[in-house]
């Protein structure tokens, strides 16, 4: 067997414009699945009421972050034995196409089958991306340029908001998938024209038992959480399906040649926690991105419009967060930056506590601003301190198992905020609010619908909106306690004391 590589030299031979036309080609490979998630967070209220599927809503959003997650570590252990390039040109191309097939979808069933695969592409060009940088580049670059691509997210969430409010105001919202089809082509163009890898010889297995597993086990603990869909006894069975899926990873894990999950590597106490600060980062960032729509839209009585201008703010905090975690890394280690971030994350995530239905939109806007610098800061401290531990040869799965990790929290709290959500709602809303024959997702439909709520009496329409600002306060709460978890880990347990002076390790290079 063969495997694609990187030159040794750690990107030395490389000229700046060469280096250039590389770092471009990787920012476009991001911005495709970076704008995609932004623009469909603007759309999904707008989408769920045209396919009246807001029972469905959470799991339209967790279905993609699930399949985008557990196929991660297998795509990094992929770019280790047969290389990056490939990887990441057939994530770029599955992603475009399952994009032009969500346009085809006529039902919500359909589009979350299609989005599911898109999550499957999804999940090699984030990690492909930032291991190729590692791969290239000195530590003193990886911190300028790490903090360059997680600004591409930052920017995305002006360009997706705005953007998807504009095709729902003027096209339909199968648009928001047509854009992805010219984006992914420049992208793999680009990628095939200046980025190059040569050929080195490996006899690496890959788990796939370990990938089939980890996937089923996610999958059913999701279908889990989404419990109303299900009987009572059906829903059980698939929580005890989702446990011994686990405990059979674990075993498998242990005694594979090639572990999809190496356990060497959560002995290493730096990458043990910086995984969990990544889970528990990934239910804030993930819970406040998927649901602020619906607030807004909903609760805030808002359009597509209004939607777009909320998490545009978010291209304000996220860059500057991620450009200044970049510089300061290299003066103060990786220690403070993360603690300042989470705790301004903490701050931003507890301010969703107290919103509501007549919360001023500038102050909604605040919120999402502010959680944005508080991801901005904390993603980059992460992705470079779990590679600067680890060796080329594990470089590509432990980066993608940083990313793994911080999008299986989304996934868990995107599920569980939904749980939550339905759960309440149905608390709420009671027969004397829903009219004979109603039923209770209709009416919240009816709310995501600007032509259809204004039919509404004033009162009912108020009475409804207050239920549902207050069901999301509740389910708000999940979001507040993971950033909460994840600054006292970092606080009590991640190395280096109060100041973690950063170590630059720039000799763990591709071995010949």
């Amino acid at each position: 067997m063969t495997q694609s590589g990187l030159n040794p030299q750690t990107g030395k031979d490389l000229t700046k414009r060469e280096k250039g036309w590389i770092v471009f080609a990787l920012m476009i490979s991001v911005a495709l699945a970076a704008i995609d998630v932004t623009i469909v967070s603007t759309a999904l209220p707008t989408i769920v009421a045209e396919l009246s599927g807001v029972a469905l809503y959470s799991l339209l959003v967790s279905v993609y972050l699930l399949t985008s997650t557990t196929s991660v570590p297998l795509y990094g252990q992929l770019a280790d034995n047969l290389g990056r390039k490939p990887v990441l040109i057939w994530g770029i191309v599955l992603f475009t196409f399952s994009s032009f097939l969500c346009t085809q979808a006529a039902t919500m069933v359909q589009l979350i089958m299609f989005r599911a695969l898109q999550g499957l592409g999804a999940g090699a060009i984030l990690p492909m991306t930032m291991t190729i940088i590692g791969d290239l580049f000195s530590i003193e670059e990886r911190a300028r340029y790490q903090g360059f691509f997680s600004g591409v997210w930052g920017v995305s969430s002006i360009v997706g908001p705005a953007l998807g409010a504009l095709i729902l105001t003027f096209w339909t919202w199968q648009g928001i998938f047509y854009i992805n089809l010219p984006v992914g082509a420049l992208a793999v163009f680009l990628v095939l024209r200046f980025f190059h890898e040569h050929k080195v010889s490996s006899h690496r297995s890959v788990d796939v038992w370990g990938a089939l597993l980890m996937t089923a086990g996610v999958g059913a603990f999701l279908l889990a959480v989404e419990g109303r869909l299900f009987g009572e006894t059906f829903n059980a069975g698939l929580y005890f399906a989702a446990i011994a899926c686990i405990i059979v990873l674990v075993f498998v894990e242990k005694n594979v040649e090639s572990p999809l999950l190496p356990m060497s590597l959560f002995k290493k106490r730096i990458i043990g926690v910086s995984y969990l600060v990544a889970i528990f980062g990934g239910i804030t960032q993930f819970g406040v991105t998927s649901f602020i729509p619906l607030f807004v839209q909903g609760a805030m009585g808002g359009t597509p419009l209004s939607v777009g201008l909320t998490m545009a703010p978010m291209a304000i905090g996220w860059p500057i967060g991620s450009i200044m975690s970049g510089k300061l890394i290299l003066k103060t280690g990786y220690k403070r930056v993360l603690f300042a971030g989470m705790a301004i994350g903490v701050f931003g995530s507890s301010m969703l506590l107290i919103i509501g239905s007549a919360t001023p939109l500038i102050a909604v806007m605040g919120i999402v601003v502010t959680i944005g610098f508080s991801m901005g800061l904390t993603t980059t401290p992460v992705i470079i301190a779990v590679q600067n531990a680890v060796e080329w040869k594990q470089r590509g799965i432990t980066t993608a198992l940083n990313q793994f990790s911080r999008t299986i929290g989304g996934v868990l709290g995107v599920a569980v905020m939904g749980a939550l959500l339905n759960n309440r709602l149905s608390e709420y809303l009671n027969n004397s609010t829903l009219t004979a024959g109603q039923k209770a997702s209709d009416l919240i439909r009816d709310m995501l619908d600007p032509s259809k709520r204004d039919a509404y009496a004033p009162d009912i329409l108020q009475s409804v909106r207050l239920d549902l600002a207050d069901a999301l306060n509740t389910a708000y709460l999940l979001p507040f306690i993971a950033a909460v978890i994840a600054l006292l880990l970092i606080f009590f347990f991640f190395p280096g004391g109060k100041v973690e002076k950063l170590k630059f390790n720039n000799n763990k290079k591709r071995p010949m």
